[in-house]
């Protein structure tokens, strides 16, 4: 078991509150999008999935070595993306070290978070993770697989993953926007349902990192 994911298991079972994080990134866009998400999404984890999140998240940057104290980083946004050389080497480094990072495309970061994507892992492909996988199965089910938030472009939602020896260390949410739904109900005036769907899979996000 690798040192960050067992530090994130303890603190997650001794019952001290664990922070998560939201990813600040170069390139111009608008990585702090959806300021009342996170927030949101830890509230609901702690009071429905008996987490013990902190409720305020952090923000961390990519060549942070603070990168390291969180066991789930959140990057969302609109527009560019670009990680340097010390940023690809630093997040390899967490990834593989235990961590996870979720990547919520907010509608328009598709075409330039895959080319970082490639850059994190040139060598493992980007690959749909089926709806049979446990990510969708608990605490909540999601029988179809990733739900859709939001109408953009008419296309199915789809989540992708990285995996490295059979442990998934990146989720891309694309066509979805959970984050959207995660949000203030005043923000995108989402109905209750479309909101509980978003926060349900959020949850199972999270259950998942803790729990295998």
């Amino acid at each position: 078991m690798k040192p960050i994911y067992f530090l994130s298991l303890l603190l997650f079972f001794s019952g001290y509150a664990q922070e998560i994080a939201l990813l600040k990134y170069n390139g111009g866009g608008d990585w702090y999008a959806n300021p009342t998400s996170l927030p949101n999404l830890i509230q609901f984890c702690n009071n429905n999935i008996h987490t013990t999140l902190h409720p305020k998240p952090a923000t961390v940057t990519p060549a942070s070595p603070n990168l390291f104290s969180y066991p789930y980083v959140h990057l969302t946004g609109h527009g560019n993306v670009v990680f340097n050389e010390a940023e690809v080497k630093n997040l390899q480094n967490y990834l593989n070290s235990g961590g996870f990072l979720h990547i919520d495309d907010n509608y328009g970061l598709d075409p330039y978070i895959r080319k970082e994507i490639k850059k994190l892992f040139p060598a493992i492909p980007l690959v749909e993770i089926p709806a049979t996988h446990p990510l969708f199965q608990q605490p909540y089910a999601f029988p179809n697989g990733l739900p859709k938030i939001h109408e953009h472009d008419e296309k199915r939602p789809q989540a992708f993953g990285i995996f490295v020896k059979n442990r998934l260390v990146l989720l891309y949410t694309y066509e979805c926007d959970l984050g959207d739904g995660w949000e203030n109900t005043e923000v995108n005036n989402d109905p209750l349902t479309i909101r509980e769907k978003a926060l349900k899979m959020g949850a199972n996000i999270i259950h998942y990192i803790f729990h295998n």
